[in-house]
């Protein structure tokens, strides 16, 4: 039960039913203007205040009325976590070792205990081995049980060990769509201590970057890593600096022939072009009429691609719609209505804007068909324009200056050229939660069926749903025949391509691309198409909406302009062009409407708990304390709660005779830090896993064994596609280990650091750590011995999780970067801080001695942004911190 402040507590009624709430209209009574917040605010203020005695809670809120920003911290109470199985396992696995050293200081491990509902989604874990065949979904499911049973003994076990805590098991669906669809409540309602029900907005992290997908819905929550999420859980806030909002006013609406995908990435470049990283998007104006929720919720799924915290939709009619469809009570839906318009939190057409930091406009009318690419998803690229853009892509790759331009359709059914598709996945929550693509997708291969059109022979087809309810829709419709007759048969009900699990290549195929150094590409719905991501073998990924990733199947290349292009010939001999086989905005609306009810929702969520017969035999006794297998190479009890470091004291000197252990660019990924994806045989990881007895064929992927820290630091900086500078003539995870300039990977270079306890310091551009919110991307550069990392700038997730896991991120001032300072890698490092007490954005002293002798000092930002952060961070990490007060209870 919750302890909530009564101070601006007042009676909503909602059908004979009472609630407590913290009302904003008496808040409004203290607070002028709190009308004009921005709705999003609205809620974290809501949030505040019911959490806080007093009116100290307002002082950041009256500060952005003021002036639109606030230097002011704040505490945010989610109402829930969300989990995914890659980001999930190591965090319960981080709790059960906390539960350990509770018991081995002699006190009761029970009390490491969820305090707020936790829903963990396993929906990472199956890997395209199978596809193009009906077999295909059996096959995958079968393996995926197989390579992952001590990982789900582990999770069975966390059901029944802790309270609050549910698990979907495998094959039920992605967690943001399986959120959207069925988790989410819109109002949430809880018991407090004296027994009143309260009402409240349903908000929440995720342990995925793209939880921002609820955005859509009207429910504020957002991505953090699981180090974060972990003290969510155990009842710690989320701190934070009151965000800045910037409202996008829409207008218009869609045009013929686009697509929501080819509206979020054109935002995605836009937002990405306007510099909104850790600040909160908002959407208002009255082309929202002309935004379906499903819309909505693929453009907030694409915050983190943008960089911003969030990507918020007010609610309105539009939500209340998409609740009763997803099959939603009516009480529940009468409970969201009402609240909403208690509150403020409704959106009328024609209100006045809130109070927004800044502005942008979208009108959706100028909307035009796209992709994004070759390795970014703010890169977009019009249709015309993918030659060019094939053309760049393949000159840095290849370094060949020319190479003709040749559609699939022109040329034989073998041998593999340049710019060959050999992916074509539908996949990702971002466009299979949106039944408007996925219904065009049905089209399109169904018309393309009828016209005798095939996939080439050289692409890999897949079809990943993110629920069980998409299939239920495209059968209704009579979509599926087609699509599987193109290939795009089920491989499974998760997150595959778009997260690295991709899975083999046709072996004659995969031989062909490295005999030939071939620069081949991926088409894939997703949302990310980092380089190393999709497959090994591909160097070229575009994100593209589910038809056109139908539509580029059939062309079986990327070097071509598809709307001039011909895809072949009909029986009487015409050329079959993409209008021939596109269907009309009309065509997906009937079929929408035809196809899409209720029922399908209740059926398919009826029983989401309960799993097939291989989940329900898991065995797996019931304990507190997790019974670990000392020979698992899957799950090990990790040391951060043995073998914790001093970190720096105020006035101090965090290191001397430091040593640069990486020199890295702008943009550099946690997918770079800490790959997804299939384990090389040739790397650290993959040493590591054969002298533990594992066969290569049993490897599976980096993400699968991310509850083994053994392998998940070696797998550290260890991206086949990392250029570390400090050895250009090479990419992969390698670095120079001084002195001496010895050529080695740098797993083993940290080692060697290690034993003769010489601290490590990374250095980086812009962006650092732009991607997935992956934990291990800070736990691994806190294992190798990395006191700091220094960068032009930090995404917010990244930089979020080094703090709490005691890695202090520093910042250097405007126009000093790694060239500016002619770093080499050769140097020696010392850091110290300035002044006597840490503060939040307090300075810090950069010293930088050359092999020559010569001598630098550069002030440094630190990037502990809260009072929190910098307890944290002193503390060694936000897990010690919090596991002190229960290792002396």
């Amino acid at each position: 039960m919750a302890q909530f402040s009564t101070v601006f507590s007042t009676t909503l009624t909602v059908a004979e039913k009472s609630y407590k709430i913290a009302s904003l209209r008496q808040v409004g009574q203290v607070l002028a203007d709190v009308e004009r917040l921005p709705f999003s605010l609205k809620i974290l203020l809501e949030n505040c205040v019911r959490h806080l005695q007093g009116e100290a809670s307002l002082q950041p809120f009256r500060d952005f009325l003021e002036g639109k920003a606030s230097n002011t911290g704040l505490s945010f109470h989610p109402a829930r976590i969300l989990l995914q199985d890659f980001t999930g396992v190591p965090a319960i696995v981080d709790l059960a070792a906390m539960r350990d050293a509770v018991a081995m200081k002699g006190g009761d491990p029970a009390c490491i205990n969820p305090c707020i509902p936790v829903d963990l989604v396993i929906d990472h874990s199956v890997m395209v081995d199978f596809a193009g065949t009906s077999a295909s979904l059996e096959k995958n499911v079968s393996l995926e049980f197989d390579r992952n049973k001590e990982r789900y003994q582990l999770l069975h076990w966390a059901q029944n060990a802790f309270d609050n805590f549910r698990v979907v098991p495998p094959g039920m669906g992605i967690c943001h769509q399986v959120n959207l669809e069925f988790l989410a409540k819109g109002v949430w309602e809880s018991q407090d201590d004296s027994g009143a029900m309260w009402a409240y907005p349903d908000t929440l992290v995720g342990t995925d970057s793209h939880t921002t997908m609820i955005n859509g819905l009207g429910i504020l929550g957002w991505g953090v890593g699981g180090i974060e999420a972990e003290a969510a859980m155990l009842g710690q806030p989320v701190s934070m600096l009151l965000p800045q909002v910037i409202g996008v006013a829409v207008t218009g609406k869609m045009i013929e022939g686009t697509t929501a995908t080819d509206l979020v990435l054109t935002l995605t470049h836009l937002l990405r072009k306007k510099g909104v990283v850790g600040k909160f998007v908002e959407f208002y104006g009255d082309g929202l009429a002309h935004l379906g929720l499903a819309d909505r919720a693929t453009i907030s799924n694409m915050s983190p691609e943008f960089g911003a915290t969030c990507a918020y939709f007010p609610i309105d009619d539009e939500t209340l719609r998409y609740l009763t469809l997803t099959g939603r009570s009516k009480e529940t839906v009468a409970l969201v209505a009402a609240y909403a318009k208690e509150q403020g939190l409704w959106r009328d057409t024609g209100m006045a804007p809130p109070l927004f930091s800044d502005t942008l406009h979208l009108d959706l009318s100028t909307i035009q068909p796209a992709m994004a690419g070759p390795n970014r998803p703010q890169d977009r690229v019009f249709l015309p324009d993918m030659p060019a853009s094939i053309a760049a892509a393949q000159i840095a790759e290849t370094q060949v200056s020319s190479l003709p331009m040749t559609c699939a359709s022109q040329k034989s059914d073998t041998g593999l050229s340049h710019s060959d598709i050999v992916i074509a996945a539908i996949t990702s929550c971002t466009n299979t939660s949106n039944p408007a693509v996925m219904i065009g997708a049905g089209l399109v291969a169904k018309k393309a069926h009828s016209l005798g059109l095939k996939v080439k022979p050289w692409v890999k087809t897949s079809f990943a749903p993110g629920s069980k309810v998409v299939t239920a829709y495209l059968q209704k419709a009579g979509l599926m025949p087609g699509l599987e007759a193109l290939g795009f048969h089920v491989v499974g009900y998760g997150c595959t391509t778009c997260i690295g699990n991709s899975g083999p290549l046709d072996a004659v195929i995969d031989k062909e691309i490295t005999d030939n150094n071939l620069c081949v590409g991926a088409v894939l719905s997703g949302n990310r198409n980092f380089e190393g991501r999709i497959h090994p073998r591909v160097k070229l990924s575009y994100l593209a909406s589910p038809p056109l990733v139908v539509a580029y199947a059939l062309l079986g290349t990327l070097n071509c302009d598809m709307t001039t292009v011909s895809f072949g010939v009909d029986q009487q001999g015409e050329n079959i062009y993409l209008k021939d086989i596109w269907p009309s905005l009309r065509e997906i609306q009937d079929v929408l409407d035809a196809s899409m009810m209720p029922a399908l929702f209740q059926e398919q969520y009826a029983q989401i708990f309960e799993g097939d017969h291989a989940w329900k035999t898991l065995s797996m006794e019931k304990s507190t304390t997790y019974p670990w297998d000392a020979a698992s190479t899957y799950v090990k009890s990790p040391p951060y709660f043995t073998q914790t470091s001093m970190p720096m004291k105020p006035g101090k000197t965090l290191m001397t005779d430091g040593r640069i252990i990486a020199l890295l660019g702008d943009s550099v990924t946690t997918d770079h830090i800490s790959p997804a994806g299939t384990t090389p045989i040739h790397s650290p990881a993959g040493e590591y896993l054969q002298a533990q007895g594992v066969l290569q064929r049993h490897f599976n992927s980096y993400g699968s064994r991310r509850g083994n820290h053994d392998l998940m630091m070696r797998g550290t900086f260890a991206n086949v596609r990392l250029q570390n500078k400090m050895t250009p003539h090479v990419r992969g995870g390698t670095t120079l280990l001084y002195p001496g300039a010895h050529e080695m990977s740098i797993f083993d270079a940290a080692m060697a650091y290690q034993k003769t306890e010489v601290p490590l310091v990374v250095f980086a551009g812009a962006e650092y750590g732009t991607g997935s919110s992956r934990d291990w991307a800070a736990k691994g550069t806190k294992l190798l011995g990395v006191k700091a990392v220094i960068a032009q700038s930090f995404e917010r997730i990244h930089r979020s999780n080094l703090v709490g896991m005691g890695v202090l991120p520093l910042q250097f001032p405007e126009g000093i970067t790694i060239e500016t300072l002619g770093l080499t890698g050769s140097e020696e490092i010392a850091l110290r801080c300035h002044g006597e007490t840490l503060t939040p954005g307090g300075l810090m002293t950069l010293s930088i001695q050359s092999s020559s002798g010569e001598h630098q000092t550069v002030m440094l930002i630190m990037r502990l942004d809260t009072p929190d952060e910098v307890r944290y961070y002193c503390a060694d990490g936000i897990l010690p911190y919090l596991l002190a007060p229960a290792q002396s209870a």
